[in-house]
């Protein structure tokens, strides 16, 4: 009998469009389904996207008719019980994160071939693109070399990881590379990954079922392609994984916020202003697992790299998604960017079509909330000196660093005595007499995908360089400067204007295409800087035009860290000092020892206005992304990969087979859920970012993960960073809880209230100081399980899969915080580690915990998602109990299976392996 195939429940919704060349497409109608559900109607644009993937993959196994009527009915207010199964177009992936994504299908491969079963049954369902740019230092600067002497120290660095990258570029028949030195992943996403509208692969009907772009990718940033009207958001690298072999992304059904534009930017303001407004007040509003979508005339107003730069900071802002709708600008913007007419044709009719083009009018929508901002009230700013939330006008910066250099830790400062401020010292550099002093710029960059993707800020900083200079004015010696751009197109426009030599006249020499700065790769400062800032404790800046300013992130010796936009970073190397108030001292002294103030240099919007139209050059992006296949470049052309459909593990101190299926069978292993006997390896204060749990910067000498890799035979001088050795589980497990500035509360304060940094912990019983690496290790060997204690939102910022991974393999067991963010409670109970949060008012600084307690986490019954009666039982040092009611941050039903396999990633393999 011939198998019979189910057919589609909503079939009837299968209609077709037409472009404006007269080419015909099928299409899952949303406006059809409307006729079931009038709900629709009213429902948020970002929304109805996912309705459209959810209606698409209707196959009544993964995804069931019942998900399509939920999320039909959805309501501004409604309690969020309900997952949603979305299945996206495609995955991306930066290097960092991508490379111990990749290692973990190598591992999957590896156990099929163990288990006798084919290794092609691991492979992408969906196209994977992976972007290498995370792995380029400033070594080098304020040269014309720099780049080349970068790029060359890249390769030679990271050859091992290359060379496994090829290995799956030839392995994997969906995966794709961008190799080294065509940008950041974020904008070679913005410019030219992102084609609009999709097909299946296998889709060879005459007439094609065209859908939407979605995607999620392995970095929180992923959120800048909302500025284009795709759904997509950044996920740890595990929950990628389940997403590229054909799991759906689950979700909690999320508010929207609505998010209305009213007015017009003043003259003088940048987009980057602007997205630091929307950080500080949607941080206020408490967007943490929403969806943000901005409406109103002010939205359709700005152009799209000005809706990406908002798009881009939504995890700053803690929410899911920053979304601006397709419209108009979109379509300008995909035609500037070189995309085909067809593609371009084949976008605007097919949201048209399903009636979600255009920018919604107030009131059109149904909103969980509207928040309101007229663009007219927006003003020069710089956010910092730790938080990107934290925004400080221009006018005030001078003001608040004074005041935070004494103030105490506790209240964001760095609690030193206020009668050193102005303290400078003597060095020598170079051969010359250097003074320097607190609240010095030592680093300048103009870096990163949030700023470098838009060019009113790029040619804004080339043209204030332009009137730098010819006013005589020069950069201060003590000053790293860097010129590191999100795409080569940034390159080619500031070339055209003639503006890139007046960049480097100021020492913003081109030093890579890639995050640098912005994730920490921004290179040692001087020995001479280093050892005067320690030994004097000296409280030194970096100003940077990027996303995040996280303690010891940008570099370990630098306490204050501020976002800016371009030419305000211009501005600071010129002055060299955030005590200098730019809004009414001189930048500098000019020609003739004339006082040059920032009105002096700023260039007007009209300025900037003329120069735009080469920055929109559509042949010019399409020769520099059709070098991707054609000329990758030399370097890139010179590693030679592994052959072969399963990796054989050479020895390597960069990429290891990951220990996470050990001992796998296609059964889980029966578990109780709960912890009994634990100890506590830490107590944490609020914002324990996933730098903190997982860094990615430089790894230090005497740390763990440093004398790991001095006895494997690798020197100091080729470390590399943290982020680069992702692939090797046994430095990642040796980084986790390393960073430099964590400040573990069980370690009694200081005399002065000052707390000891890094991480540490003291071992029980006994109370014995040691790195959590080691006392982790003792307790795993004498089979005693660990948890952590934190505040508010644990886990923020970068969507970092190692610090769920390695908290794993450290043996801790649960996490409980008086809240998380949103990407890495995912990943923990992704990696099997269970997420408990406190009730009400509840925290452990409320319950006197000092660590020396023993803790047992009970769950009666049944496991299941969200419960608030699992009990936190604490026994103390002098046999005293006491009980507290915790919710299970176990979110939905898809994440108990994940739990009860001990995670995503076997729960995975399994399905696979029985497929």
């Amino acid at each position: 009998m011939a198998d019979t195939v189910t057919p589609h429940v909503f079939a009837s919704t299968l209609k077709t469009f037409k472009t404006a060349a007269g080419r015909q497409g099928r299409y899952w109608s949303l406006p059809e389904l409307t006729k079931q559900f009038p709900n629709i109607a009213k429902l948020p644009v970002s929304i109805r996207i996912v309705l459209e993937s959810v209606l698409r993959n209707c196959d009544g196994q993964k995804v069931a008719a019942e998900h399509v009527e939920q999320l039909a009915n959805w309501q501004p207010n409604a309690e969020r019980t309900e997952e949603i199964p979305f299945v996206v177009t495609r995955v991306v992936l930066q290097d960092f994160t991508g490379v111990p994504l990749l290692a973990d299908l190598a591992a999957m491969r590896s156990t099929a071939k163990r288990l006798d079963k084919s290794p092609k049954t691991i492979e992408p369902l969906v196209p994977v693109d992976l972007v290498v740019d995370h792995s380029v230092m400033v070594d080098h600067y304020g040269t014309p070399q720099a780049l080349d002497l970068n790029m060359k120290l890249e390769f030679s660095r990271n050859k091992e990881r290359y060379q496994f990258m090829k290995w799956g570029m030839q392995a994997f028949d969906t995966f794709g590379v961008t190799p080294p030195g065509f940008g950041i992943v974020h904008q070679v996403n913005l410019e030219y990954l992102a084609r609009g509208v999709y097909k299946a692969a296998d889709d060879k009907a005459e007439v094609a079922t065209w859908y939407p772009d979605s995607l999620v990718g392995t970095d929180s940033h992923t959120t800048m392609i909302n500025g284009v009207g795709v759904v997509g958001w950044g996920v740890g690298g595990i929950e990628a994984e389940a997403a590229m072999l054909g799991q759906p992304v689950y979700f909690l059904t999320p508010d929207v916020v609505g998010f209305e534009l009213t007015g017009q930017l003043r003259e003088g303001v940048t987009a980057t202003d602007l997205v630091l407004y929307v950080t500080q007040i949607l941080r206020q509003e408490k967007v943490v697992g929403k969806f943000v979508e901005f409406f109103g005339p002010g939205a359709a107003s700005i152009p799209v790299p000005d809706r990406a730069t908002i798009g881009n900071m939504a995890p700053e802002y803690g929410a899911t998604m920053g979304f601006f709708p397709v419209d108009e600008k979109t379509i300008a913007y995909f035609r500037g960017t070189g995309r085909t007419d067809e593609e371009i044709e084949r976008l605007e009719a097919y949201y048209k079509a399903q009636g979600l083009f255009g920018m919604p009018a107030p009131g059109a929508l149904n909103y969980t909330k509207t928040v309101k901002l007229d663009l007219s009230t927006v003003t020069p700013s710089l956010a910092g000196p730790k938080r990107p939330q934290d925004r400080i006008d221009l006018g005030h910066l001078a003001g608040r660093f004074t005041e935070l250099y004494s103030k105490p830790n506790e209240a964001n400062g760095f609690n030193q005595p206020a009668d050193k401020l102005a303290v400078r010292h003597d060095i020598a550099l170079e051969g010359k007499k250097v003074s320097i002093g607190n609240g010095d710029v030592l680093i300048a960059a103009i870096t990163s995908c949030t700023n470098t993707s838009n060019p009113s800020v790029l040619l804004a900083a080339g043209l204030l360089a332009k009137k730098a200079v010819e006013a005589g004015l020069t950069v201060k010696p003590h000053v790293k400067t860097s010129l590191a751009p999100g795409s080569r197109i940034v390159t080619d426009y500031l070339q055209k204007t003639k503006l890139l030599p007046y960049l480097e006249k100021l020492g913003f020499y081109l030093a890579g295409y890639g995050c640098t700065t912005c994730i920490g790769n921004a290179g040692d400062l001087a020995p001479e800087i280093n050892d005067v800032i320690t030994n004097n404790n000296l409280v030194c800046a970096a100003v940077l035009s990027g996303n995040r300013n996280f303690e010891a992130r940008i570099h370990p010796n630098l306490k204050a860290n501020f976002l800016a936009s371009p030419p305000l970073v211009v501005a600071f190397a010129i002055a060299g000092n955030v005590t200098v108030d730019l809004m009414s001292q001189p930048v500098g002294k000019g020609t003739g020892g004339k006082d040059v103030y920032l009105g002096d240099i700023w260039p007007s919007a009209a300025e900037v206005d003329d120069l735009l139209r080469y920055a929109m050059d559509a042949q010019a992006f399409r020769r520099n992304y059709e070098q991707i296949a054609a000329n990758p470049g030399e370097l890139w052309n010179s590693i030679k990969g592994v052959q072969g459909e399963v990796y054989d593990w050479p020895t390597s101190t960069y990429i290891a087979e990951p220990p996470f299926f050990e001992g796998f069978g296609m059964q889980p292993k029966a578990a109780e859920a709960g912890v009994t006997g634990a100890r506590i390896m830490a107590l944490f204060g609020d914002s324990i970012t996933t730098d903190h749990i997982s860094p990615a910067g430089a790894i230090k000498e005497s740390s763990p993960a440093g004398q790991w890799l001095k006895a494997h035979g690798v020197g100091k001088a080729d470390f590399n960073s943290y982020g680069s050795r992702r692939g090797n589980h046994e430095v990642m497990m040796r980084g986790t809880f390393a960073n430099v500035r964590i400040k573990n509360l069980m370690l009694p304060a200081g005399a002065d209230g000052s707390r000891e940094e890094g991480g540490l912990t003291l071992f029980q019983p006994g109370g014995e100081k040691m790195y959590i690496y080691d006392a982790a290790m003792k307790y795993i060997d004498q089979g005693v399980p660990t948890v952590i204690f934190a505040g508010e939102e644990y886990g923020t910022g970068s969507s970092r899969d190692w610090a769920a991974k390695g908290t794993q393999l450290l043996g801790i067991k649960a996490v409980v915080a008086r809240s998380f963010e949103r990407i890495h409670r995912a990943n923990l109970v992704g990696m099997g580690v269970l997420p408990l949060q406190f009730l009400g008012t509840d925290s452990w600084q409320g319950l006197n915990l000092k660590g020396d307690e023993k803790i047992d986490v009970l769950i009666p019954g049944e496991l299941k998602p969200q419960r608030e009666d699992v009990k936190l039982v604490i026994e103390r040092a002098d046999g005293s109990r006491q009980e507290v009611a915790v919710r299970l941050r176990i979110d939905t039903p898809i994440e108990v299976e994940y739990y009860k396999h001990g995670g995503i990633l076997p729960f995975v393999l399994r399905q696979l392996l029985q497929g």
